[in-house]
């Protein structure tokens, strides 16, 4: 197993920031992830999952946005985002050349990775994998966060719980049926945007971040 950091330039303006690859002997491809607006890279919910990613042969590449590398609260212009996206895939890709790529993120690090995708392929990038993908913001129900979707040219898996007040599952189904062949939705019974499980539910967050581990394996399977 390689574990290693890196710094890459995310924009001129904005500097570098750090990244961490997770890469398991065997490796079958690289997922790029971006992390949520409030949590960095380095979030329980990040560091569990490429653990448990690793153990089904799939790398990760975790980075930084410039806002959290210079601890900010407030996220970077959307400009900046995007460019630190593209930034961190061409970081990726010379970081471990010898594999597919794919990128997502949790929250919204995953809904910008898509708007970066919609606006102009991802170079090398096989599909796009959101952990939470934020549809409209807490008590506001709408799609239009989901239009720009319609122009991503890659295969996409959004990995959703039933809970989650950021998607309404009556709302992002239909997102995804209009996606048609390009998007596969997994629902996680219980969870919440963190995939966070009542005890109630009788499972544990670690069954639930095996559950989706599992899920990106099974659905890497049909792409690589």
């Amino acid at each position: 197993m390689v574990r290693e950091e890196f710094q890459f330039e995310a924009t001129r303006s904005s500097g570098n920031v750090s990244a961490i690859l997770v890469k398991p002997e065997g490796a079958r491809c690289l997922l790029i992830v971006g992390h949520g607006a409030g949590a960095s890279m380095r979030h329980v919910f990040m560091e569990t999952m490429s653990e448990r990613l690793a153990a089904d042969g799939i790398a990760t590449w975790r980075y930084q946005f410039p806002y959290m590398e210079q601890g900010r609260k407030r996220p970077d212009h959307k400009n900046i985002l995007l460019k630190t996206i593209r930034s961190a895939v061409a970081a990726a890709a010379a970081a471990a050349p010898d594999l597919p790529l794919l990128a997502g993120g949790k929250s919204m690090g995953g809904r910008m990775t898509s708007t970066a995708a919609a606006k102009e392929a991802l170079d090398g990038v096989k599909g796009l994998v959101f952990f939470g993908f934020p549809l409209h913001p807490v008590g506001k129900p709408g799609t239009e966060r989901g239009d720009h979707l319609d122009s991503v040219a890659v295969p996409m898996l959004f990995l959703q719980g039933t809970r989650d007040k950021l998607a309404d599952l009556e709302l992002l189904k239909p997102v995804c049926e209009r996606l048609d062949s390009r998007a596969t939705l997994h629902i996680v019974e219980g969870g919440d945007h963190s995939f966070h499980v009542l005890k109630r539910s009788g499972r544990t967050d670690e069954e639930v971040v095996d559950e989706l581990a599992q899920t990106v394996a099974r659905w890497v399977s049909t792409l690589i």
